[in-house]
């Protein structure tokens, strides 16, 4: 039995780099709303304004986030279970 050391170092490699930005995308959704959180939150004056439509652009965001993170794991999930 002969194992290609090669092989297994950058198999792992990016396996690590894909969970860490996969986890990286989905703190940022998480932020995004927490984001989204406080603007909703703040209502005095123009301040309500603002924070009215950064608001609407923090839930975007934060739906794209968990948009690409639902992707990451549809793809690999595609890939363990073969065509």
């Amino acid at each position: 039995m002969h194992i290609k050391w090669n092989a297994l170092a950058q198999t792992a490699g990016v396996s690590f780099g894909i969970t860490v930005g996969v986890v990286a995308v989905f703190a940022l959704g998480i932020l995004a709303l927490s984001r989204r959180e406080a603007a909703l939150s703040a209502r005095e004056g123009e301040a309500a304004q603002a924070a009215a439509g950064g608001g609407k652009l923090a839930l975007a965001g934060a739906y794209a986030c968990f948009a690409v993170c639902g992707a990451a794991v549809l793809y690999g999930l595609s890939l363990i279970a073969g065509h």
